[in-house]
């Protein structure tokens, strides 16, 4: 059990938060008590794990945890974790964000909360290596992830990772986006790239992001869900908007006859719009035929083309004497029958 003393309190109250949060691991000496409650600071007990002991930040950690640019990074957060919500892109307590705030301070949304309900002093502040150093609550686990982006990719400023079920049904089958389809994803997103599954917040899964994320700003993860960066919250946001949305179309896109796709010549176009951009891509240096090698739909659905509503497809082999037998097979099913109605009719 961790003592929790007037110093601590002393600390808390430097930072400016208007409530400590605390559990059954910590107990508050009676000094401590007195000095939240003189500081108008509410006291919390939270009877399960969802919050943390509070940090006792040193000076310039409290004032950087409490000023406007936090202020600011903490409304933007919680904002998309509305907007993430409202999109059911996550459900029960699903889904993390972060900003960073320094060259090793990132704030960091909590454990166990709706990311649709969140308030900034939810919100807490840690380094790279994923230590708390201000806020109340417990920062959520998965932040190793982010900060394998922010270790191998320093001009991402936030990262997204929720469940989106489009995209997340690509994750979940293995499958990785087919490319080609529509100009948004491939200027603004990309190639979308795939991760086998690993336990997440593990290292294991931060080694398998940190590789990926300098040139792919949406990664699914395998049987788990997308995480994408960007250069801002809202920007890290809207490659999660645009790759499920990619993934909902061809999801509904590959049911109907056809496969049109953008032509091998013009994706080039398309690219360097986004050099322009400044925004990465892993297939910048590839030659035209190379852009091209593998058709979307053959991506997606195997030689075979994709199944429709009208005709699905079918391993079994399909021809003219198969058709014939079944017209022959019809005809005696329909004989046997007006056969056995006349004989109950005697």
């Amino acid at each position: 059990m961790k003592l929790f003393a007037k110093k601590d309190a002393d600390a808390f109250i430097q930072t400016g938060a208007k409530e400590f949060r605390y559990n059954r691991d910590i107990r508050l000496t009676p000094g401590a008590k007195d000095a939240l409650s003189e500081a108008n600071v509410k006291v919390v007990f939270d009877s399960g794990e969802a919050s943390a002991p509070s940090a006792a930040a040193s000076g310039d950690d409290a004032r950087l945890f409490n000023s406007p640019e936090a202020q600011s990074l903490k409304e933007q957060i919680c904002d998309i974790g509305r907007r993430i919500w409202m999109r059911e892109y996550c459900d029960g307590n699903g889904g993390n964000i972060s900003a960073r705030l320094g060259p090793d301070r990132f704030i960091v949304t909590p454990t166990g909360v709706s990311k649709g309900f969140m308030k900034p002093d939810m919100l807490c502040m840690v380094d790279v290596e994923g230590r708390q150093l201000a806020g109340t609550w417990k920062r959520s686990s998965e932040f190793t992830t982010h900060a394998a982006i922010y270790r191998s990719t320093p001009e991402a400023m936030a990262v997204c990772h929720a469940h989106p079920c489009y995209a997340g049904a690509f994750a979940v089958k293995g499958l990785q986006p087919p490319p080609r389809l529509i100009p948004e994803l491939e200027v603004f997103v990309g190639t979308v790239a795939y991760t086998p599954y690993k336990t997440p917040g593990s290292p294991e899964i931060a080694d398998e992001i940190f590789p990926l994320a300098p040139k792919h700003q949406s990664i699914l993860m395998g049987n788990h869900g997308v995480i994408c960066w960007g250069k801002s919250v809202e920007d890290a946001y809207f490659k999660m908007e645009i790759t499920d949305a990619y993934c909902r179309t061809v999801i509904h896109a590959q049911s109907l006859p056809g496969g049109s796709s953008i032509a091998c010549e013009k994706l080039p176009e398309l690219l360097d719009i986004k050099k322009k951009m400044g925004l990465p891509d892993d297939r910048y240096d590839l030659k035209p035929a190379e852009l091209c090698e593998v058709d979307p739909w053959a991506q997606v659905c195997g030689q075979h083309g994709c199944a429709t509503p009208v005709t699905p497809w079918s391993p079994m082999p399909h021809d003219a004497n198969a058709t014939a037998d079944a017209a022959q097979l019809e005809a005696l099913v329909q004989k046997i029958t007006e056969e056995i109605i006349a004989n109950l009719n005697k």
